[in-house]
């Protein structure tokens, strides 16, 4: 399904699940103020339309939310994509579009992952010494580590999600956010 098949999709399913009119959501480290009358979605500190694939996001997890799925809180154990539904295969295309990207930012100078990370109301992380938490979308937990390369190893970075993200959003929107993230941070 296009983009655009989507968002009238969505659109549809929170119109169905809620006569409320106005919403705002928290994405990353911006605002949303979403109108569902006039179908609109926009950024509060750009007040420009959000994008189309960010808007699609932000219905998604508002129509979970509406439909009282939404986690209670996050559980506190780390997945890799791999572990998502669908996520072995597309495995690949995730890195490409997200992990590689962090890696060509951060991996010779891991450190600029805490400057970058400050934008996005992310915490470091105790997980190792390069590595971040960030919680996108309330209650959607995202792990972001980088490791500087040396003499005989490239740098790398992975990205991991709390195991409720599956409860939130279904693969490919994980991919998309996972997206966003790899390049706002």
């Amino acid at each position: 399904m296009g983009y655009e098949a989507a968002l009238i999709k969505a659109w549809g399913q929170l119109k169905e699940l809620s006569e409320q009119e106005n919403f705002s959501v928290r994405f990353l480290a911006d605002e949303y103020s979403v109108d569902s009358e006039k179908k609109e979605i926009f950024s509060l500190s750009c007040n420009i339309p959000a994008k189309t694939h960010t808007a699609i996001l932000i219905l998604h997890y508002l129509i979970k939310k509406m439909q009282a799925l939404l986690p209670a809180q996050a559980a506190g154990k780390w997945i890799s994509f791999k572990e998502l539904e669908g996520g072995e295969p597309y495995y690949l295309v995730l890195k490409k579009r997200t992990i590689d990207v962090i890696v060509r930012k951060h991996g010779k100078n891991p450190k600029g992952l805490f400057e970058a990370a400050k934008y996005l109301r992310a915490k470091k992380a105790a997980v190792s010494e390069y590595s971040v938490v960030l919680e996108p979308f309330e209650r959607a937990v995202v792990l972001v580590e980088v490791w500087p390369g040396d003499d005989e190893f490239g740098p790398e970075a992975n990205i991991l999600f709390d195991e409720t993200i599956k409860d939130i959003f279904c693969t490919e929107d994980i991919v998309v956010m996972s997206e966003i993230i790899a390049h706002s941070i």
